[in-house]
């Protein structure tokens, strides 16, 4: 009897500490297989078959339909170029141009992935509908009051990020890799 009582809570413990670890990553955002080129991060692996089990946890957590590796990749920002966080009440210029894709969407969303509502309805741009420079490269400003040209508004002062979609793309990490030159800059502007 004292054999199976050890037993059993060897077990529980195994179990309760497994779980809190997995909690643990999972509420830190730890991604394995991540890719970074400045401020913008991937999961290239994240639709397909060889996603690992906490990327696959923290998807099941949160219902997030990742493309599949043959549709595109997603980067997300939450630092500007120098490293910084995003802070909800300074402007931001995302400036440059995307690696070879056919097609790119940048999105303003909560760290959780939530569109951030504003008053103008405007939740970001397309590839189609960018207002471009003579050299092909763009320039859009994150702020919360409008500004000329590609404007992107915050709304509210609130934790944010930039999720870059890169559709058809011949990204793959596999003949082609991501660097920071190759990736829009974000610059930090002023701050209300």
């Amino acid at each position: 009897m004292l054999g199976l009582f050890k037993f059993l809570t060897v077990v529980l413990l195994g179990t309760a500490l497994g779980l809190a670890a997995t909690y643990e990553v999972l509420q830190r955002g730890v991604a394995f297989g991540a890719v970074q080129a400045g401020p913008w991060k991937g999961l290239p692996k994240s639709g397909s078959l060889d996603v690992d089990p906490y990327t696959r946890a923290k998807l099941a957590r949160s219902a997030e339909l990742p493309l599949g590796s043959a549709e595109g990749l997603t980067f997300v920002a939450s630092r500007d170029s120098s490293g910084a966080v995003f802070e909800p009440r300074c402007d931001y210029d995302v400036r440059g141009s995307v690696p070879s894709t056919r097609y790119w969407t940048l999105t303003l969303t909560t760290p959780k992935g939530a569109l951030i509502d504003n008053l103008d309805k405007r939740y970001g741009f397309t590839s189609a509908e960018i207002l471009r420079a003579a050299d092909g490269t763009f320039d859009i400003t994150v702020a919360r009051r409008a500004r000329p040209g590609n404007w992107l508004p915050l709304g509210a002062p609130r934790p944010f990020v930039l999720m870059l979609r890169l559709y058809d793309t011949l990204l793959d990490f596999g003949t082609a890799k991501a660097d920071a030159s190759a990736m829009p800059q974000i610059v930090k502007g002023a701050c209300e």
